[in-house]
Order: C-alpha cells, then sequence, then structure tokens
C-alpha cells in the first residue's frame, strides 16, 4: 500500500513538471510576442499569477487527499494485521495452528522416547536393587551359618572340657569317698571296744590317680555336699546348652535342619550326670 501511493505522488510530480513545461512554453511564446501591447502584457502576467495560485491549491488538495488516503491504507493495514493475529491466536488456543501442532507433535515425540528411557532406567535400577538385595541376604546367610557352625565347636568343645573334668572328679570323688567311710567305720569299732588295742590299719591299695584329704571330717562332709551341687549345677547347664544347640539348627518356618553328629558315648556320659 505505501508503495502505491509512492507511486501516486510520482505521477503527480510529473504532472506538475509537464505544467511547468507547458508553462515556460506558454512564456517564450509570451516573449516571442513582443509586438503586442503593454497592456496585453500586464493581464497576462496577472493571469499567470492567478493561473500558479491555482495550481499551488491544486497540489495543496492534492497532498492533503494522498495524505488521508495514506493514513486510511495505513489503519486499514493495522486492522487487518490485528485480525489475522487475532485469527492466529484462536487457532493456535484451539490447537489447530500448523505453527503451533508441528513444535508440539516434536514435544509430544521427544516426551514419549524419554519416557521409555526412564522406564528402562527405572527397571534396570530396580534390578540393580534385587541384586543387591540377594547380595546382603547371601552374605549374612552365610555368616550366621559360619557363626552357628563356630558356635557349635565352641559349645562341644566346652561340653568335652567338662565331661572330661567330671570323669576326673568322679573317679577322685570315689576314691576319697572309700577311704572316708573306711575312717568312719574303724572310728565306730573304736568306740564300740574301748579296751582293744589298736589295730594296724591296711594299705588301701588304688588304681589310677587320687587325691587324699587330710581334712577332718566336718569339712569332708562340707566339700562333699559343695561337689554334689557343682555336679547339679553342671548337669543342667548342660541340659540347657543341648536345648539351645538343637534350638539352633531349626529355622524360623519350622523346617528342620541337619544337626551335627555327636557321638553315643557324650550322650550318655550326659545322661549319666
Amino acid at each position: 500500500m505505501p508503495v502505491h501511493s509512492r507511486e501516486k505522488k510520482e505521477s503527480n510530480h510529473e504532472e506538475m513538471e509537464v505544467d511547468f513545461a507547458e508553462q515556460e512554453g506558454s512564456s517564450s511564446e509570451d516573449e516571442d510576442t513582443e509586438s503586442s501591447s503593454v497592456s496585453e502584457d500586464g493581464e497576462s502576467s496577472e493571469m499567470d499569477d492567478e493561473d500558479c495560485e491555482r495550481r499551488r491549491m491544486e497540489c495543496i488538495d492534492e497532498m492533503t487527499n494522498l495524505e488521508k488516503q495514506f493514513t486510511d491504507l495505513k489503519d486499514q493495514l493495522y486492522k487487518e494485521r490485528l485480525s489475522q493475529v487475532d485469527a492466529k491466536l484462536q487457532e493456535v488456543m484451539s490447537g489447530k495452528a500448523p505453527e503451533y501442532l508441528e513444535p508440539l507433535a516434536n514435544l509430544q515425540e521427544n516426551m514419549q522416547i524419554r519416557t521409555k528411557v526412564a522406564g528402562i532406567f527405572r527397571e534396570l535400577c530396580l534390578e540393580s536393587v534385587k541384586n543387591k538385595y540377594d547380595c546382603e541376604t547371601q552374605a549374612a546367610f552365610q555368616h550366621w551359618e559360619s557363626e552357628k557352625l563356630l558356635l557349635f565347636d565352641t559349645v562341644q568343645s566346652e561340653l568335652e572340657e567338662k565331661i572330661r573334668r567330671l570323669e576326673e572328679d568322679r573317679h577322685s570323688i570315689d576314691i576319697t569317698s572309700e577311704l572316708w567311710n573306711d575312717e568312719l567305720q574303724s572310728r565306730k569299732n573304736k568306740k564300740k571296744d574301748p579296751f582293744s588295742p589298736d589295730k594296724k590299719k591296711k594299705p588301701v591299695v588304688v588304681s589310677g590317680p587320687y587325691i587324699v584329704y587330710m581334712l577332718q571330717d566336718l569339712d569332708i562332709l562340707e566339700d562333699w555336699t559343695a561337689i554334689r551341687k557343682s555336679l547339679q549345677r553342671v548337669t543342667n547347664t548342660s541340659t540347657m546348652l543341648a536345648r539351645r544347640t538343637d534350638a539352633c539348627f531349626t529355622t524360623e518356618n519350622g523346617t528342620a535342619v541337619d544337626k551335627p553328629y555327636v557321638s553315643t558315648r557324650k550322650t550318655s556320659i550326659l545322661r549319666a550326670l
């Protein structure tokens, strides 16, 4: 639209140049007619001034008209552009504009790709966590197995040591009890026959290691009572340890685990105690 107005201005300028050329031609013709009278020259000059004024007013009116047309065209162009922008905005808001649909399709495609990658990453993370859990569970189970075997060996060695000591104590107690019974019997005989001469004691023949207590009878009885109490306490402790050992080889869900082999000799000794 501005180009059209510019062309109009150029055409008007050309018309003015043509008029000016005609004016120059007329002036030259006036100069050629020097033989005319002075009155005619005065009238022609007045006509030229009026013609110039008329031409000037026409040009001013034309320029005003052109400016008005330019303003109208500018307003019309602004309204058309504004209506186009509003229509495009409505298309974008309704989701029908091509300028909006193409980037939206690209964004949706990128979203799908990233969602797929995130799902794969999630599966890998879950698998990694599961493998780590299985590894920790297996390590804990192996540690429990090793600690269980170590505890069993420790308890077994302690029980064997206690059994050995109890056997030694039992042999020594049998020997000392025989000596103590002999001494009591001899004292009773002395009380029954105080006038009879003292008889020599026969040496007691024993086999194996033994302990001879050079104590009073009351002290021996107290020691004997303490030994019996200790034996009873050891027996109770052995029973409790055996029960705990049996409980260690049973899983939480009630499934029995193979128990280690215990010799029949140790079992019989525990029962005897």
